[in-house]
């Protein structure tokens, strides 16, 4: 992953990110020296988080066949949560 500076961005623009996504899939973008934010194409933030809903959609899965689940009534279910918190 390849790094990116604030000023680059200041200077640079949108250019300065085209550029380095031209030939890496994301940016590390720092501020005076840490890193704070990455950029990333679009097309590979929709394929991450469509990786995180598939991991969901398995936690999920493994939750039902393991018996990890509550049925009851929108009632009861507000009551176990009042009484929880």
């Amino acid at each position: 992953m390849s790094h990116l500076t604030a000023n680059d961005l200041k200077t640079k623009g949108v250019a300065a990110i085209e550029s380095v996504l031209a030939e890496h899939s994301e940016a590390i973008v720092s501020v005076r020296g840490k890193e704070r934010f990455v950029v990333m194409d679009i097309a590979q933030y929709h394929y991450l988080r469509e990786c995180e809903l598939e991991v969901a959609l398995a936690e999920a899965r493994a939750d039902l066949a393991a018996g990890r689940f509550v049925q009851e009534s929108p009632e009861e279910h507000l009551a176990r949560a009042k009484s929880a918190a």
